[in-house]
């Protein structure tokens, strides 16, 4: 598709960070796609990171893996779950990519003996991964966040970049929208719309000025704060849109914003045209959610509990299973580390079903055992997933097959029985960032089983995130006692998905099906989980 017919939305952030610029662009690309546009979404990080591959979910909350191997920020998430995109890293870029991509071509000699700068040569990069993106995923729309806030100096590159760009694409061709807080003064009894301003006199300073403002706010924004926001932001009246704090689930902000006709300013501005939205499907989802016919209780046992984007799409792809069944969760999050002290049946014994996430290092793993040997013996349905998988299978190894030794070589590098070892392929592997197994491999599952009966048919694709995986010199011993490894690589030489024969839910694999579930195409294997917690009771 030419350069000059697609169209550009920025979506900058000003006042404060964690304004919810990834939801408001993710919800701007559901109400497009359900105009009948193709949209493409797209994230620039400013951080030095090459990907937050190697970064703690304190400081980045999960890592999302896309299917091409791409380890990328959470909002990326957001994005496939909101439309119909399958992303690669083309769409999420960081200063550490762009930086590494200069430095290697200086190194090289590309530039010619010419002194490297930010401008042109950062901004000229970073353009280059726009025009890419837009040449290899043809659309109507690309919409691109850029992470952080206005003014951060790790950002700037970025924001000068898109001014150039801009220009270059000519008016009508690209639009700014900017994500503000508008802050509620309890002492003085109003909302204050000076952040906005200065924030947007900071944008002005760059060069940028942005022609949609979503004012974040937890107070309905009255007609006067909407004509001063206008007035002194030089933003349109009908572009300053309310975008309150939602009241039960992040699904309800594209009808939020289909409220206050942002697609409609949008397209005007862009000079599109397109058909009304139908959001019936997505309205009814929304309507589950809030107004279930029946609720569940199900414990997430983890290390980083009480970081709520550390499980992001696990939680989210709960939520879809549920609303797909008419069932509402309450969660009850459990810190592992809490189990290795205290008797699983003190923290899961009203529960109708466990889930052990994923995650690394040793801390909290017996904990997680402890909840994995629970469910095995009380009947209670279980989902375990990567590390999940592990965990179950070490418990089952020591406490069925008798194999009391039984470890991963992750926490104990020297221990006597490692059910659980290094992937072949990674003992030599010293660099640590985008070097695990990633991306999307084929998983045969097995007739008869049922992961079998869950997923419907023989051969599926998944994500992947890890380094270690089941040993199978211990394949032979494991079955006899009853595990059955019911997925596996098509060679067979990995094992990919496990369950009990006497159990009525016990399933958990080695990859990540959270990062493939949407809000009405729930993922199976979640489908299934929650079902059966349903059929539990709790």
């Amino acid at each position: 598709m030419p350069l000059q017919k697609m169209k550009y939305i920025f979506v900058t952030g000003g006042v404060v960070s964690s304004l919810g610029k990834g939801l408001a662009a993710a919800s701007l690309g559901t109400l497009l796609e359900h105009r009948g546009l193709k949209v493409v979404m797209q994230k620039f990080d400013p951080y030095l990171n090459v990907d937050p591959g190697t970064m703690s979910p304190y400081q980045h909350g999960e890592v999302y893996v896309l299917d091409d191997g791409a380890e990328t920020d959470l909002d990326l998430g957001h994005y496939e779950r909101f439309t119909h995109s399958v992303l690669t890293r083309a769409n999420n870029t960081t200063s550490g990519q762009v930086y590494q991509t200069v430095l290697d071509k200086e190194r090289r000699g590309d530039y010619l003996g010419k002194t490297v700068q930010v401008i042109p040569h950062v901004t000229d990069e970073i353009k280059a991964r726009l025009r890419k993106l837009s040449t290899e995923q043809a659309c109507d729309i690309v919409i691109t966040e850029i992470g952080g806030t206005t003014g951060d100096i790790e950002g700037l590159p970025f924001l000068e970049a898109i001014r150039q760009f801009i220009q270059e694409v000519g008016p009508g061709n690209a639009i700014v929208m900017h994500v503000t807080l508008v802050p509620f003064i309890k002492a003085a009894g109003e909302l204050k719309t000076k952040p906005s301003q200065q924030s947007i006199a900071k944008l002005r300073e760059i060069g940028l000025h942005p022609q949609v403002l979503i004012c974040r706010t937890e107070h309905p924004l009255g007609e006067d704060v909407r004509h001063k926001l206008s007035v002194f932001c030089n933003v349109p009246l009908e572009a300053v849109v309310e975008a309150r704090d939602v009241d039960h689930t992040i699904y309800e902000m594209p009808l939020m914003l289909q409220k206050e006709r942002l697609d409609d300013t949008v397209l005007r501005q862009l000079h599109l045209t397109a058909g009304p939205a139908d959001m019936t499907e997505w309205k009814k989802f929304v309507d589950r959610i809030i107004k279930p016919k029946k609720r569940v209780k199900i414990a997430v046992v983890g290390k980083y509990i009480e970081l709520q984007d550390a499980y992001k799409s696990i939680y989210e792809s709960l939520t879809h299973a549920a609303a797909s069944v008419d069932c509402g969760i309450d969660l009850v999050p459990v810190e592992a580390e809490a189990l290795e002290e205290t008797h699983p049946s003190k923290l899961l014994h009203e529960v109708a079903g466990v889930l052990v996430p994923g995650g690394f290092g040793d801390r909290g793993i017996e904990g997680k055992i402890r909840a994995a040997r629970y469910a095995r013996e009380q009947g209670i349905p279980f989902l375990g997933l990567c590390l999940g998988m592990q965990v179950a299978t070490i418990e089952f190894a020591r406490h069925v097959c008798g194999i009391t030794g039984a470890n991963s070589t992750e926490f104990d590098k020297n221990c006597v029985d490692p059910v659980i070892d290094l992937l072949e392929e990674q003992k030599d592997v010293t660099d640590k960032g985008a070097s695990m197994r990633l991306g999307s491999w084929v998983t045969k599952i097995a007739d008869g089983t049922k992961a079998r009966a869950v997923y419907g048919q023989a051969e599926i694709r998944e994500r992947h995130r890890h380094r270690y995986e089941f040993n199978m010199k211990y394949r032979a011993r494991m079955e006899a006692a009853g595990f059955v490894i019911s997925g596996t690589s098509p060679d067979g030489t990995l094992v990919e998905l496990i369950e009990l024969k006497d159990h009525p839910f016990y399933l958990a694999c080695q990859y990540h099906p959270e990062f493939q579930s949407k809000p009405t195409q729930p993922h199976p294997l979640f489908r299934g989980f929650v079902s059966a917690c349903l059929g539990h009771g709790g």
